[in-house]
């Protein structure tokens, strides 16, 4: 069964490019895992259970604080590969995990996946490459917020989800709310709204319940400078 989600999983940038031997090893020792929407994977705080991979649904990844408000970091999407940081360091998760729609996720817990890095030290760079890249996207977004004003800024981070944080090729619809695209901007849900209406005047994109519809790709780029 955990063979059948395979060939999603080569559709991500970061899977497809370990080596076979690697990718045959981390299919053998996965479990599946199912999370109805709304259900939570992990909390901050929660001890590290091993490497997931997003295979169906949508995970919201943030953080809530004492007086219930939210921080939204991203919404990922198949075929997601998430966890890295706590198999490095072995300390707690960092933010929370939460299912926005029924999810399929797959599991290489822990214990299996050290285990596996004890006998081949050397594929302890690819699981690096993997938190590197992530590295990067976070210096980005910290850099944008201080520098960039909010409209391009909101036409980068659609390419962005688009693209998948560079996990696959651009999608033309992103399930995403205006109100979770607000939340990851640090923007008002007033002003991630006029932004966006602008776009859709422009015919950049369309705006529909729940989701965001990318008509010209070239021109949200050039809007994103």
């Amino acid at each position: 069964m955990i063979e059948s989600y395979r060939a999603a999983l080569l559709a991500g940038h970061w899977f497809s490019a370990l080596p076979a031997a690697l990718q045959d090893a981390l299919l053998a020792d996965a479990q599946v895992q199912r999370l109805a929407a709304g259900q939570p994977l992990f909390r901050r705080g929660d001890p590290p259970s091993g490497l997931y991979a997003l295979v169906e649904g949508a995970l919201r990844i943030g953080a809530v604080n004492a007086n219930g408000k939210e921080a939204l970091l991203s919404l990922i999407e198949p075929p997601s590969w998430f966890g890295e940081v706590s198999l490095f360091d072995g300390q707690p998760r960092t933010h929370d995990a939460f299912a926005e729609c029924p999810c399929t996720l797959l599991l290489v817990p822990q214990a299996r996946l050290l285990a596996l890095l004890q006998r081949q030290p050397q594929h302890w760079r690819d699981f690096a490459l993997l938190m590197s890249q992530k590295l990067r996207l976070t210096f980005t977004a910290l850099e944008e917020m201080s520098l960039l004003p909010a409209a391009p800024r909101l036409a980068r981070r659609l390419l962005l989800i688009a693209e998948n944080y560079g996990e696959g090729e651009p999608r033309r619809v992103l399930h995403l709310a205006q109100e979770q695209l607000a939340l990851m901007l640090a923007l008002s849900r007033q002003t991630t709204n006029q932004l966006l209406k602008e776009l859709e005047a422009q015919g950049i994109v369309r705006l529909n319940y729940g989701e965001i519809e990318l008509l010209d790709l070239p021109r949200l780029r050039r809007a994103a400078r």
